[in-house]
């Protein structure tokens, strides 16, 4: 059997690195042509051409339809695939033309149904829009009613997700909600990056559309393009602090944004923990600077104010950056303690709710 003009379908497919199964390649005069947006793996590549060639033994087999189909395999990798003619030696070259006219079609009209909501994505802006274009085709839109379960803790990740429109909530085992993410989010990168079963869990909150792109495209995305990796590990590296930090891990270099973590949970983290150390705090006009011995604040400085007035200031503020370094010098650690740690924070509290009544 011949097939000079052909089109073989992925009909089955495990563990493999690189396709899915329902990608097609196509063959036109004898020349195999694979999509833009995938690898070529020369082991398929060997096994189409024995198959071109009539050197692959054929399984042949007959459908539901009647259809004779013949089925071949790829395995010489970690991953096995298995893959059929789509059609007869006949196939036309108008035929083909009319499929790549129609599968052509039915690609911009899916780039175009969230092309626009990814270019505006930070993550993205380094990809030109042919190469955006290219990880489009790669995405498939699903979509989940209110209140189901997209990603169950626990598992092993499976997709990288883009919030198209729609509400889903970050929610942990005994059901608090940790964060809530829209339009233009992302999420179940962090399985994926880090090999781990997958935590939080994930639901929708309200009807929402997601753009989803498989775990070996999404390796496959990270390896052409190795400017994402920056974006994507730092997204993990800080996520990771930000767990760290609420389970009351505080480690040396920490640091972080006071919009994922307030002042008031990072003194009650370090108190906690008993920690030495120092926090320092950057703001727009500028920055302040805690020590803490033993979690017992023993000093503190907020522009010009210092002492408890700068710890009350600090309280207030809800944006800004700040980093935790281990360890005082001897002489630092002979400062007293500015006051009774829980009798600050209190007192601090109780401030801000007076300013915010004055404030209407």
């Amino acid at each position: 059997m011949e097939y000079r003009n052909a089109v073989f379908v992925v009909t089955e497919e495990h563990a493999c690195p690189i396709y899915n199964v329902g990608d097609d390649f196509i063959v036109h005069d004898s020349t195999l042509t694979i999509e833009r947006n995938k690898e070529v793996c020369l082991m398929l590549v060997q096994e189409m051409l024995k198959a071109l060639s009539g050197k692959r033994p054929l399984h042949p087999r007959f459908t539901q339809k009647g259809m004779l189909r013949s089925k071949f395999e790829c395995g010489g990798c970690t991953g096995l695939l298995r893959f059929e003619h789509k059609k007869d030696k006949a196939y036309s070259t108008l035929q083909m033309n009319l499929l790549e006219t129609a599968k052509k079609r039915a690609r911009k009209q899916l780039i175009e149904e969230f092309f626009d909501l990814l270019r505006e994505m930070d993550l993205f802006e380094p990809l030109d829009d042919f190469d955006l274009q290219d990880l489009a085709l790669l995405m498939k839109l699903q979509k989940f009613s209110a209140n189901k379960v997209i990603i169950e803790a626990g598992e092993i990740g499976t997709h990288f997700y883009v919030v198209l429109a729609g509400t889903v909530a970050v929610v942990r085992e005994d059901n608090e909600v940790i964060a809530e993410i829209g339009p233009g989010d992302i999420f179940g990168e962090m399985s994926l990056l880090s090999g781990e079963l997958t935590y939080p869990s994930v639901c929708s909150r309200t009807t929402v559309q997601l753009a989803a792109l498989k775990a070996k495209d999404f390796k496959h995305v990270l390896s052409r393009y190795p400017i994402l990796q920056i974006f994507f590990y730092r997204v993990l590296v800080n996520r990771a602090q930000e767990n760290t930090m609420r389970a009351g891990n505080i480690t040396s270099g920490m640091s972080g944004e006071l919009t994922d973590i307030n002042s008031v949970e990072l003194f009650q983290l370090i108190n906690s923990g008993g920690k030495t150390g120092k926090v320092q705090f950057t703001f727009d006009t500028c920055q302040a600077l805690t020590f803490f011995n033993e979690g017992e604040i023993v000093h503190c400085q907020y522009g010009e104010l210092q002492g408890k007035e700068a710890i009350f200031s600090l309280l207030a503020k809800q944006k800004g950056s700040f980093v935790y370094t281990k360890g005082l010098s001897a002489k630092e650690k002979e400062l007293p303690v500015l006051g009774g740690f829980m009798g600050l924070i209190m007192e601090g509290l109780r401030r801000i709710d007076e300013e915010q009544e004055r404030e209407g």
